[in-house]
């Protein structure tokens, strides 16, 4: 209940000066106040008791009060008592003793020597200091030592009702002034140790932050404070903007102005050498929601700036582990919540992504951003690469008015021997209640499909990949593309339709889309695959894909050969080993069955495979049914081979283990 020293203090020197000039005479005496009014604090139910026994050494003072109230600082106290041994030497008086309230014990000493007052209160290691001179009535100066911060949270209050003080320590050497009629002014130097603060929702939060700081704070209609110093180290969350100082020294510079509407910070200064410089204004309501904001940032090294100050904003979009180079320039400006303006200029910048997603080197140039008329910006890169496909020298021109920013022409970036194309994009911050909304158009022509293999580890591909998305839409973290991709491949076609990514940079990146087969040459494929050697024309559907984190959670597959005039259709004997190993198959076919062995490869007259993925188990399907199994294989001619499973479902990692292991030649052809 004490933790309002200054008040405390300020109240029982005044209440102790109402007993001085008369307490050497009496021998017991008692004196009762409705109230007592100095410029700091006023006291409602004030009691005065004194006892000085004759020839006694010293007296016993006591005063108590039912109610202390300091407004201007928050401070709001009931039963209040201290109980003192009051001693005389000439003109000087002392009285030191304990000082209750609710529970709570501290010692308070307070003297009046040649017209000034003194007084100290402590507990434990802590102490509070107070001097008034009569020459300067007005003025109160008071030494705080080792005092928990906690015995500010009033003060702290009146300022700013949702923050609480969860830890550190002070020392400051303050100046009061509180003139008759007029406001309570503080001044001073404050050091800060392990301070640390929350709000009830944790979405501001500091920690172990230390400081060096001079005060001025005016406690006036409206409040006006000025802070002026050094933060030495420390860790501070406000939303989703994450500050880690270290032990680094960071010169700031903050004045604001205060009232029942909330607070205006007219001069923000932020110096953390060599890492960030921001100065600009701000301006928070009664809620303490960001009403308005205009900053001014540079970072001439971009190396340390993502630990310092953009973990969470980077976290948030999946990139913590993203690296950067280079330097930056930034102007930012919101009013009533909403983005008005903002400059983003990268000077020689590279930035990579430690888990190869992506990566852009010798990025230089603006983007600009304008909610009103237009403006024009450039942005160039020298090269880079997206989840390991490389992207050659391109250059952006953007044009931004109304609250939107656009490409002002397409863009061509070449990448896989081919050319990526974004034939348009708009991109609107979030506003209005909306959330951000950015729509762009592409198009692919002539990748090479073995360039891609090679990048993304798969087999020895061969052919082109080109299409086009006429539109593509990004809202709430989720991409929906229209139109499809294509990919000549294996002499047929492959088309990619029914296309969306959530959280495509982000924690588990998901992507579902419908993929069609069409004449796919089965000679080609199963070469890739070193899957045997099959001959024949292949048609098929995957739909409802769905990957999570790139790997297969759901799926709908079905996989059929196509006849063709002239187009032989033959599986090898080691094709038909694979198949077996893979999906837990088995021949039928009285005679032919003890004949296989004689031969190199087989007739058939059509090949059908299905797989229903859903909860890490594959629901298998063929051709059609014979007794329990399901016909993979239907044979041709002499010998005639069928190939028949009788596993309809298969736990997905094991048939994912057997594909892996056929297709690196590990299953060795075995005829019975």
């Amino acid at each position: 209940m004490f933790r309002p020293i200054l008040t405390l203090l300020c109240a029982c020197t005044l209440l102790g000066g109402l007993c001085w000039p008369g307490g050497a005479a009496a021998r017991s005496a008692t004196a009762r106040i409705e109230r007592v009014t100095s410029a700091v604090a006023t006291l409602d139910g004030v009691r005065v008791d004194l006892h000085w026994p004759a020839g006694a050494a010293h007296g016993e003072l006591r005063l108590r009060a039912d109610r202390m109230q300091a407004p201007s600082l928050g401070y709001d106290f009931r039963q209040l008592d201290w109980q003192c041994a009051l001693r005389r030497d000439g003109d000087d008086w002392r009285c030191a003793g304990p000082l209750r309230g609710r529970g709570e014990v501290m010692q308070l000493a307070v003297s009046f020597a040649s017209g000034a007052i003194e007084g100290s209160l402590s507990q434990g290691h802590s102490r509070v200091d107070l001097r008034r001179d009569p020459v300067t009535p007005d003025l109160t100066r008071i030494n705080l030592v080792d005092i928990p911060l906690a015995w500010t949270q009033a003060v702290l209050a009146k300022a700013w009702s949702e923050g609480r003080i969860t830890g550190g320590r002070a020392d400051a050497a303050l100046s009061i002034v509180a003139p008759a009629d007029q406001p309570l002014r503080i001044t001073g130097p404050v050091a800060v140790r392990g301070a640390g603060f929350d709000t009830p929702d944790g979405s501001i939060a500091g920690e172990g932050i230390g400081a060096r700081l001079d005060v001025d704070a005016l406690f006036d209609t409206p409040t006006r404070v000025a802070v002026d110093g050094q933060l030495q180290g420390g860790e501070m969350l406000f939303g989703t903007t994450y500050v880690s100082l270290q032990q680094r020294p960071v010169e700031v510079r903050v004045e604001a102005v205060g009232d029942d509407d909330g607070w205006r910070l007219p001069r923000i200064a932020w110096n953390d050498r060599g890492i960030l410089e921001a100065k600009g204004s701000a301006a928070f309501g009664a809620d303490a929601a960001l009403r308005a904001l205009d900053m001014q940032l540079r970072s001439p090294d971009l190396a340390p700036l993502a630990g310092a100050y953009l973990g969470g904003w980077l976290g948030l979009a999946g990139l913590s582990d993203m690296a950067m180079t280079g330097a930056a320039d930034a102007h930012v400006a919101l009013r009533d919540g909403e983005l008005q303006q903002a400059l983003l200029q990268l000077h020689d910048a590279d930035f990579d992504d430690a888990r190869g997603r992506f990566a852009f080197r010798g990025v230089d140039g603006d983007v600009r951003f304008s909610a009103g008329v237009p403006v024009e910006s450039a942005l160039r890169w020298e090269g880079g690469a997206v989840y390991g496909l490389a992207l050659g020298p391109a250059g952006l021109s953007f044009r931004s008015a109304g609250g939107a920013l656009a490409l002002s022409a397409p863009v061509k970036v070449p990448v896989l021997g081919g050319t990526l194309r974004v034939d348009h994009m708009q991109l609107r911050p979030p506003s209005a209640g909306q959330a951000t909304d950015l729509r762009f158009g592409l198009a692919l022509d002539g990748l090479d499909v073995a360039q891609l293999s090679d990048a993304l580890g798969w087999p020895e591909f061969t052919g082109e990949l080109s299409g086009t998305i006429p539109e593509a839409r990004y809202a709430n973290d989720r991409v929906e593309f229209d139109g499809g991709l294509s990919m000549q491949l294996f002499g047929g076609e492959v088309s990619v339709g029914q296309l969306s990514m959530e959280r495509p940079f982000g924690v588990l990146p998901t992507l579902s889309a419908d993929i069609a087969f069409d004449d796919i040459d089965l000679l080609a494929l199963t070469g890739a695959f070193d899957f045997g050697s099959i001959s024949g024309k292949l048609d098929g559907r995957i739909a409802d894909l769905r990957l999570v984190n790139w790997q297969p959670v759901a799926f709908n597959a079905r996989l059929r050969t196509d006849r063709h005039p002239g187009v032989r259709q033959r599986i090898s004997q080691r094709a038909v080993q694979d198949l077996t190993s893979v999906g837990n198959a088995s021949f039928v076919g009285s005679l032919q069955a003890q004949l296989i062995g004689f031969f190199d490869d087989f007739g058939y007259s059509r090949i059908g495979i299905g797989c229903t993925l859903a909860d890490e188990v594959c629901t298998m399907d063929g051709l059609g049914s014979v007794g329990e199994g399901f016909i993979i294989v239907r044979g041709s001619g002499l010998p005639r081979l069928t190939v028949v499973g009788y596993n309809r479902r298969v736990d997905w990692p094991t048939l994912v283990e057997r594909l892996a292991a056929v297709g690196s030649g590990d299953v060795a052809p075995v005829v019975d």
